[in-house]
């Protein structure tokens, strides 16, 4: 903990490491917890009472509590939780409030090494679903869809004696605001991303289907495979395949954020079929390395494209195993949940067309809903 309460850091920490002595208590209003929550918290909706420091309904539940458990109280900002947790600690519980609540828990990023993948670290920001990657080579790297949070992919590079020589983005970003381009500007390094998805951004470098991206002695070959946006592509290194936002663990890249009429969708998610259908006919055992994930468990978030094309956990990938794109299309259309929060304002900063403003945190906080179903 920190001296103020817990580190949402350590929080996340614990949490993948299945630590049974913590225990989350969200205490925010119903709705906000069944729209976005800690995986495995607790919810007691007493936020409203709180805020006027009525303890009453908190009282009633203390037998809920448990006494041998480190109890980490959470709300959106720290405030109400706070008060909570030294109502719990007054009356014999290990209690603290999370440090900056649900805000601190999205800026959250932790960081992987890949067993049997050779120079790339993979980057969970475990509040918002988004995932990020440091590729690197002898002392070079490539940071691949980095989040608004620059510090962290420098602190991470200096932690490894890494130069980063390049930033690349996967697509434009509907979920959360790329730091990408700020990572290059700050290095003075180049910054790459499919000429579809460049909106009205000007220095950068436009990506095409076969090109490569340096990295030390090796480097990215760049696949297009569009669908979830028109420019998206997916990078290979070695037996890596980061796959950006066209195939989850799970599901695929929604295919309607671009243009929500029907037929827009239908054609787009043709076109993700087909990129689908490319990506499993790559040779070797490729390791799919996703940009986002749900409720996926599994640090790193890695699984074998054979095991992948195999299991039933990802029923539009077995459409595409089956060359069945007709169900893959319908099964898309019928079954697209809400946009992700704030994404017209953030696809406008990503493509340039906007400054980001006072809210830029605030715009990427909430549940990432960027896969099809």
């Amino acid at each position: 903990m920190s001296n103020t309460g817990f580190d949402p850091a350590e929080v996340a920490r614990r949490i993948d490491e299945d630590d049974e002595d913590l225990f989350v208590l969200d205490v925010r209003n119903e709705d906000d917890y069944e729209e976005w929550r800690i995986e495995g918290s607790t919810n007691l909706p007493i936020y409203d009472e709180l805020l006027e420091h009525d303890f009453s309904t908190l009282e009633e539940h203390l037998d809920d509590l448990p006494e041998d458990r480190e109890i980490a109280v959470v709300c959106i900002a720290g405030i109400t939780s706070a008060r909570a947790a030294a109502f719990l600690r007054d009356r014999g519980f290990d209690a603290e409030s999370i440090d900056d609540g649900m805000n601190g828990w999205g800026r959250v990023h932790r960081s992987f090494e890949i067993d049997g993948v050779d120079g790339v670290v993979q980057i969970v920001r475990p509040g918002t679903g988004c995932v990020s990657y440091l590729v690197h080579d002898g002392t070079a790297a490539v940071v691949v869809d980095p989040s608004q949070y620059v510090d962290y992919y420098l602190s991470e590079a200096d932690e490894r004696d890494l130069e980063i020589v390049g930033v690349a983005d996967t697509h434009a970003h509907a979920d959360h605001v790329s730091g990408a381009r700020r990572l290059a500007g700050e290095l003075d390094a180049p910054y790459y991303l499919h000429g579809d998805d460049a909106g009205d951004l000007e220095r950068l470098t436009t990506l095409e289907d076969g090109d490569t991206v340096p990295v030390g002695d090796r480097s990215l070959e760049v696949v297009h495979t569009p669908g979830h946006t028109p420019g998206s592509v997916s990078f290979t290194f070695g037996d890596a395949l980061l796959s950006g936002d066209t195939l989850f663990l799970r599901s695929v890249g929604r295919p309607d954020l671009e243009d929500g009429d029907e037929d827009a969708i239908r054609e787009a998610s043709s076109r993700l079929f087909d990129s689908l259908d490319r990506l499993t006919e790559l040779e070797g055992d490729r390791v799919v390395l996703p940009g986002h994930f749900s409720d996926e468990s599994i640090r790193p978030l890695a699984t074998g494209l054979g095991e992948l094309r195999e299991e039933t956990t990802n029923e539009l990938l077995g459409y595409v195993e089956e060359g069945d794109e007709e169900a893959f299309v319908e099964t898309i259309v019928e079954s697209l949940a809400d946009e992700p929060a704030n994404y017209n304002e953030i696809k406008q900063i990503n493509w340039g067309k906007r400054q980001p403003g006072d809210d830029v945190e605030e715009l990427e906080l909430g549940p990432n809903n960027c896969a099809a179903n």
